[in-house]
């Protein structure tokens, strides 16, 4: 059976430290616009590494934050999106040369884990938004536990991001991006002894409680230097 990841992960624009010319492009205008219009602030960039996979667990606010925490960075982040998307036009056109992985529904966490996985051994930085949904309120939700399974099965580094402001920008059931300033958070990378240790099977109620404190403290610092700004 064919993988529906496989046409993407075989197309020549898409590599794990080259952004396509439509990234490339877009973050031009968009950073500018976004400086401007939203203030848009990020620390710790530095944090994440120039070659090599990791996964960036974040906070969701709205549906600027892949966005948002793609935008300071020289190479793309891998996003998962339900392949039904897929077949909008124009949308789906964007998807596929954005690095987006199409996810079926239907088809199981399983094939999604592996795939994941498969990504993130080739080099990807993989983003993933463990609340699930956007916060209605902006404040951090509980975590679903399914992002365990992929720190459970791989050594390479976990990135806590917290996100702040993009709620009052855009937040749910907002149709109009309004002038709210933003800023993202990029967190030192969990420690492989905590990964390993609380990876086990049995402790994954305690990775995500770990995980939820590390996003909560980046969001919080996003939110400190936004209060700073005096935003």
């Amino acid at each position: 059976m064919t993988s529906p990841f496989s046409e993407i992960t075989a197309s020549p624009e898409v590599t794990p430290l080259r952004r396509t010319w439509f990234w490339f492009i877009s973050q031009i205008f968009v950073r500018g616009f976004f400086a401007v219009w939203l203030r848009y602030r990020a620390q710790g960039v530095e944090r994440l590494p120039t070659t090599g996979g990791g996964l960036l667990l974040c906070n969701h606010q709205s549906f600027l934050d892949p966005l948002l925490v793609g935008l300071p960075l020289t190479r793309p982040v891998s996003y998962l999106a339900r392949d039904t998307l897929f077949a909008v036009p124009i949308l789906g056109s964007i998807l596929r040369i954005s690095h987006v992985m199409p996810l079926k529904r239907d088809g199981g966490s399983s094939a999604a884990i592996r795939e994941t996985l498969l990504r993130m051994e080739q080099g990807y930085l993989i983003g993933m938004f463990p609340e699930g949904t956007r916060s209605a309120d902006g404040k951090l939700g509980r975590l679903k536990p399914g992002f365990a399974a992929l720190v459970r099965r791989t050594d390479l580094p976990v990135f806590p991001v917290g996100i702040a402001g993009a709620n009052r920008a855009l937040g749910r059931g907002s149709w109009f991006l309004k002038p709210r300033p933003v800023c993202v958070v990029y967190g030192e990378p969990l420690s492989p002894d905590e990964t390993s240790s609380l990876g086990e099977r049995g402790r994954e109620h305690e990775l995500v409680e770990l995980v939820r404190s590390r996003i909560a403290a980046c969001q919080q610092e996003a939110e400190s230097i936004l209060a700073r700004r005096g935003a």
